[in-house]
């Protein structure tokens, strides 16, 4: 009885650490976002020229002003704070871990900022380029453009952050399937809904015309049939460090 009531203390106490170490995790990484997000507005008068493209935008008003600075600083620090993110999870789940298997899936946080920067170029240079002009020339065939930064970057952080956010999918696919919270059976039975998420977000991240869906659903599926493949290559190489272990 006394050894029942020692074992049921212990499991609380360690329950009681473990949400403890997660509630750490959460509060560095909010943290981390909220530095972020301030470094971003701080430079956003030198990033702006950058990417207006010598276009003449105008703002409707001061309100404007702080939707768009406040919408880009937070897009732009969710995507740099994900690495971060995974890395407090990656420490969360450490014990859990063999050694081999803690090391290679540190490995992948790394990529996991570069998958952000490689979707947002992709966007900016891609999507955005394109669609952009497309849709500004057939405005202008018939009409005075007037662009406001408002729908300008609104526009351009859809085509840009989002993809930059979406980009990161197959290595935290990896990622996740390296920690053992998921695994490639898992992903292949829900192929069918992912499919459907993936196009209701790029419904949702592009103008309402099928080109421009496809522009974006296409290299969307391509990745996480990618996260997929990279996934089961990362499973099976787990269960063969295991099999040697043991």
């Amino acid at each position: 009885m006394v050894d029942d009531l020692q074992t049921e203390v212990k499991s609380e106490e360690t329950t009681i650490e473990h949400l403890s170490d997660l509630r750490k995790a959460l509060i560095k990484s909010t943290i981390f976002f909220v530095v972020m997000f301030g470094v971003i507005i701080f430079y956003m008068p030198k990033i702006l020229p950058l990417l207006t493209n010598d276009y003449k935008i105008v703002l409707l008003g001061p309100l404007d002003v702080v939707r768009f600075y406040t919408g880009v600083g937070g897009a732009l620090g969710l995507g740099l704070t994900a690495p971060f993110l995974c890395f407090q999870i990656w420490k969360f789940v450490k014990p859990a871990l063999a050694p081999s298997e803690s090391r290679i899936a540190l490995t992948y946080v790394p990529f996991i900022l570069m998958s952000f920067i490689i979707g947002v170029t992709f966007g900016y240079f891609v999507v955005f380029q394109i669609l952009f002009e497309f849709l500004m020339g057939i405005g202008q065939s018939s009409f005075d453009m007037i662009v406001t930064a408002r729908e300008y970057f609104s526009f351009m952080l859809i085509s840009t952050i989002s993809l930059g956010l979406l980009f990161e999918l197959p290595i935290s696919m990896v990622f996740l399937t390296s920690l053992g919270i998921v695994t490639p059976e898992k992903l292949k039975t829900t192929r069918k809904y992912s499919y459907i998420c993936l196009g209701l977000i790029s419904a949702l991240i592009t103008p309402p015309d099928f080109i421009s869906q496809l522009v974006v659903l296409v290299p969307l599926i391509i990745l996480y049939e990618l996260g997929i493949l990279l996934s089961t290559f990362t499973y099976k190489k787990k269960i063969a460090n295991q099999v040697k272990l043991a």
